[in-house]
């Protein structure tokens, strides 16, 4: 019960990233600003704490940084960066959180040829419903125009972005731990956005209260903590049930948007919501209780 409590504190403290990113963008920060000072913040928690707890998580081995390129450019600022910014071109918390969720169907996607994973019809019926609610949400079937062609590519890049963490990420469980894995991840990622960003000329804007306190609540509410959440809730919960609990985040986002963002939600949008989430249950689903189902539909 408590790791399960764990995993749902997690999601909901992710969920409300965007009005920490609101915040932020609100006092004069770009997209990639607050990438930057979300994972400079982080990376510099994540490093005092391994200097005070166990200095021996800190050691990796060179041949391994570009699997921390990929976990940290590749995967963190740019996922980062594109649900940043496809928060600020939706002006809402809902739609840019459900298509950050698409990052289970891109780990399918790119398995596939890059592990040999075989394609299932479990998973082929994941991918349709992952089609189908986009198309729902985005209005593609009503031809409404609900959300912008280029809202929707922000928001599929950012779960394209999340999905690189897995891939990389599997080349990496098996040599370092999980804290040595995300500490590193947000230090390169750091090492690369804030130059990116320009973020060291703003640093003087950095320090007023109006930017300060969002700034270490994005870090520490929204990264150190739900991660030290999740990690816990991990020791007692499998990870496909994990994954499923974690889907709490983009209802939370949701729940932003309509109370924050002043979000409308149709019926169509919606249902294609509850298709997507119900996309990500079905990838996660136990192994022997997946076995059983798709006995059971052949």
């Amino acid at each position: 019960m408590k790791s399960a409590i764990c995993i749902v504190a997690a999601g909901v403290l992710w969920g409300v990233i965007p009005l920490f990113v609101s915040a932020l963008e609100g006092a004069g920060f770009t997209s990639l600003q607050v990438v930057a000072i979300r994972v400079l913040l982080a990376a510099a928690i994540l490093v005092a704490a391994l200097l005070v707890r166990d200095r021996s998580q800190l050691r990796i081995r060179l041949r391994d940084l570009p699997l921390f390129v990929g976990t940290g450019l590749l995967s963190i600022v740019f996922f980062n960066y594109c649900y940043f910014e496809a928060i600020k071109v939706v002006g809402g918390a809902a739609i840019p959180a459900l298509l950050l969720y698409t990052a289970p169907v891109f780990v399918m996607l790119l398995s596939l040829p890059l592990f040999g994973e075989p394609l299932t019809a479990r998973k082929v019926a994941a991918l349709a419903m992952t089609l189908v609610g986009l198309a729902l949400v985005t209005g593609a079937f009503t031809g409404g125009g609900v959300v912008s062609p280029r809202a929707v590519l922000l928001g599929l890049g950012s779960g394209l972005g999340y999905a690189l963490y897995s891939v990389f990420g599997k080349f990496l469980v098996g040599r370092y731990g999980a804290a040595t894995i995300t500490t590193y991840t947000f230090v390169v990622a750091a090492l690369f956005a804030v130059p990116l960003s320009g973020l060291a000329g703003s640093l003087g804007q950095l320090l007023a209260w109006r930017a300060l306190l969002p700034a270490i609540g994005i870090a520490l509410v929204c990264t150190v903590l739900p991660f030290l959440l999740y990690t816990r809730g991990l020791r007692g919960i499998e990870a496909g049930r994990a994954a499923v609990l974690a889907t709490v985040e983009p209802i939370v986002a949701a729940v932003v948007g309509a109370l924050c963002f002043h979000e409308a939600f149709t019926i169509e949008k919606v249902a294609g919501m509850a298709l997507v989430l119900l996309a990500v249950v079905v990838l996660s689903l136990p192994a022997r209780r997946r076995d059983r189902l798709e006995k059971t539909a052949g």
